[in-house]
């Protein structure tokens, strides 16, 4: 499926996408250097929470979708050149509101969990 959002999201900091489906997508992140907040190689929760929001934005996969809210918790740290992986489901439609699960794992470890509160809009959230 073709991701038809965010076109010009650098996959270095937000993720590459490995599968998109209606309603669904698995997103990956290798933790670079760049990302660290302090000299153990701890990451940014910034750049998981970018992860997750990159990741529920294609579930939705809509030219105009936004976040409106997020209720979310960061469950384990992660470390510099650890790879994390997303995975966004995507409730149905409610008018413009479409909710979104999103975990993110390390292997098998849950790092990080949120509800993503999307809205698509009739046109671009600038125009």
């Amino acid at each position: 499926m073709e991701i038809d959002t965010h076109q010009r999201i650098d996959q270095r900091l937000c993720g590459k996408p490995l599968q998109v489906e209606a309603g669904f997508s698995r997103v990956a992140l290798r933790a670079t250097e760049d990302m660290a907040a302090d000299p153990s190689g701890l990451v940014h929760g910034g750049f998981i929470f970018g992860l997750a929001d990159y990741a529920a934005m294609i579930a939705v996969n809509h030219p105009h979708v936004v976040l409106g809210a997020a209720d979310v918790a960061f469950l384990k740290p992660v470390s510099v050149g650890e790879m994390v992986t997303a995975e966004a489901t995507a409730d149905p439609p409610s008018g413009k509101k479409r909710p979104v699960r999103v975990t993110v794992f390390r292997d098998e470890t849950e790092v990080f969990r949120g509800t993503f509160t999307c809205f698509v809009l009739d046109r671009h959230v600038l125009a």
